[in-house]
């Protein structure tokens, strides 16, 4: 049923030739022996096993859930061998330094693989998925025993980890939260409280779950000044680093969803848990932060998985179903039909999906290499820059990715016909997993409001400036370009619109959260744009002497789709950006029941 093949040809592309990876690798020290036959090598098994190991699980994930039994959760069949295969292979220790049992490869190996294993098996990667982002927290904010305690077995695999961090009443607004702690005689905490939507809260693939809670401190101030940060495992933790009695931490059930029935979402209740306060009190914000922009990016590659994977299944079927013939005439004579590819409308329902699964894939590559720098540049000054471009890109990637992502998964859903709607073919459980991206790690709207209000507006449009910097270098060098013509009338399009806002919400705060999404899907098209134009640029200089040309011509075909059918998008956008933020907001609350 057309199963997923890792798209090594393009992810190689996209690295290596388009964002020059080798030199990258180069630039860092730390990184220099990390050679290029050494990352196609990692992706190669990487394919093997998200092809061999993890496709054919995906379903069963979605058929069977997993299984809540007093207290404990249950995976899926297959779940747990494909996670001890895994652990052996030393997967989870890719991107951790080799003096604390990891592999020494950057981050941007770590979200290359993570697309292979995604797409194919988005439920059974998300189980597996937060211990990387509890990991970072306790190493960048917590005391060099916490590290020592608990990094280890995370690094080894041997234990998981979650990101607790909402509670049933305050949602996003986690200045709300009511999770208390208690401070111990001996250092420790006493956590209570209740969380819920925990991404794998509870599971049976490790031995022990490392929980990243947020709590406050009795006597707290209110709001988000008083959030702390506490590591509180499932099992208690000796000081030998072996594991002690259970520690008062229980799922007190599992949600019934929509999609990625092979993830458990947990209701987590702490009694009284024993946790470990990272860094200082009531300044948990920060390490948060730190957690949060981390899975946001995870969750912006989610798009660009559902997308792939959309774009594989509905092309196959789209070659192989017959049905009417080319209004130009039989394409297959030989047929009793022509393949549905032939037709105009199946065609623009697979180039937009080709379009932001290639595009996405090229945007999260370039935030990949910028998380790199942002980790492990020597220089201070360029580790700098990568995190302020890299704190501006994350709010467009994590949105506009899964936006696009679902557009994508909906289209190959609809190249399927009836078919689609069918569970065999797998398209609608894609239409499924792929929902849930646009609201966990912050909704589309928060993400928005996020990206205008605080990184645009907040810093009077600076951090926006170095982007808008490339794109402008970009046009510069070639002038005569039809697609960077079209990109330098858009990026000024785009510091145009930035000022009108700005001007707006002087007379009127309301406009920011009128504008804002309409603002990061304008900006999201923009940002794709550039990576198109530069894609297309390139393989325009590579085709005459390459053997593979119809891979460049294709890139070619895209980019020009993705400029005169996509694009345009934008200029509707810029018009309701910039409408009177009165539209939004003259309805009462009870005007909106008047109907009734």
């Amino acid at each position: 049923m057309y199963d997923y093949k890792a798209p090594l040809r393009d992810i190689d592309f996209t690295y290596f030739e388009l964002l020059d990876y080798e030199q990258h690798l180069q630039s860092i020290p730390k990184y220099e022996d990390v050679t290029k036959d050494m990352v196609q090598a990692i992706w190669a098994e990487s394919a093997k096993f998200a092809e061999n190991v993890l496709a054919p699980i995906n379903r069963t994930g979605d058929e069977e859930g997993c299984r809540w039994e007093d207290g404990q959760v249950f995976t899926p069949s297959g779940f747990k061998e494909a996670y001890q295969q895994y652990q052996e292979a030393g997967w989870q220790s890719l991107n951790y330094p080799v003096e604390e049992g990891g592999q020494g490869l950057p981050e941007s190996m770590l979200l290359s693989n993570m697309e292979m294993r995604g797409s194919a098996n988005w439920s059974w990667s998300s189980l597996i998925g937060f211990g990387g982002a509890g990991a970072k927290t306790i190493k960048g904010y917590g005391s060099q025993e916490l590290q020592d305690k608990f990094l280890p077995k995370i690094i080894s695999g041997e234990w998981l980890g979650t990101m607790c961090l909402t509670e049933p009443h305050c949602g996003t607004d986690l200045g709300l939260m009511k999770t208390k702690a208690v401070a111990n005689a001996d250092g420790t905490y006493s956590i209570t409280g209740t969380k819920i939507f925990i991404t794998s809260g509870d599971n049976d693939l490790a031995e022990n779950i490392i929980h990243i809670v947020l709590a406050k401190v009795e006597g707290a101030p209110a709001g988000t000044a008083g959030i702390s940060v506490f590591v509180v495992p499932k099992i208690g933790v000796n000081d030998d680093g072996s594991l002690g009695e259970p520690n008062g931490v229980t799922c007190g059930s599992i949600e019934h969803k929509m999609g990625i029935k092979g993830s458990a979402t947990c209701v987590m209740n702490f009694d009284g848990a024993k946790g470990y306060l990272i860094g200082e009190e009531n300044k948990g914000l920060r390490a948060m932060f730190l957690m949060m922009n981390a899975a946001r990016i995870g969750t912006g590659l989610q798009g660009v998985c559902h997308a792939e994977l959309g774009l594989q299944k509905s092309t196959g079927y789209a070659r192989d179903r017959l049905q009417m013939r080319s209004l130009k005439g039989p394409q297959a004579p030989d047929s009793a039909a022509d393949p549905i590819i032939v037709h105009p409308d199946v065609r623009r329902m697979l180039l937009t999906q080709k379009a932001f699964a290639e595009g996405g894939r090229m945007f999260v590559a370039y935030c990949a290499k910028l998380a790199d720098l942002d980790n492990d540049a020597d220089d201070t000054e360029v580790a700098k820059s990568a995190h302020e471009q890299l704190e501006f890109l994350t709010p467009i990637l994590k949105a506009f990715l899964t936006e696009v992502g679902f557009e994508s998964a909906n289209l190959g859903m609809q190249c399927f016909g009836g078919h689609g709607y069918i569970r065999e073919w797998g398209v609608e459980q894609n239409v499924r997993d792929c929902r849930i991206s646009m609201l966990y790690e912050g909704t589309t709207g928060i993400q928005a409001l996020d990206l205008l209000g605080r990184k645009v507006m907040g810093s009077q449009g600076e951090m926006m400036k170095p982007f808008i910097g490339e794109i402008k270098a970009l046009c510069k060098a070639n002038p005569d370009h039809e697609l960077t013509q079209q990109l330098q009338a858009l990026s000024k399009k785009w510091s145009e619109v930035t000022g009108q806002l700005g001007m707006a919400a002087m007379q009127d705060l309301d406009t920011v959260g009128a504008a804002s999404v309409d603002y990061l899907m304008f900006s999201g098209y923009v940002v794709l744009a550039y990576f198109w134009a530069k894609a297309a640029l390139l393989a325009e200089s590579k085709i005459e002497s390459a053997s593979d040309k119809a891979f460049y011509q294709a890139k070619i075909n895209t980019a020009n789709f993705y400029f005169k059918r996509i694009l345009p998008r934008t200029e509707g956008l810029a018009v309701s950006m910039t409408a009177d933020a009165s539209a939004v907001m003259a309805m009462s609350a009870e005007d909106f029941m008047l109907q009734i």
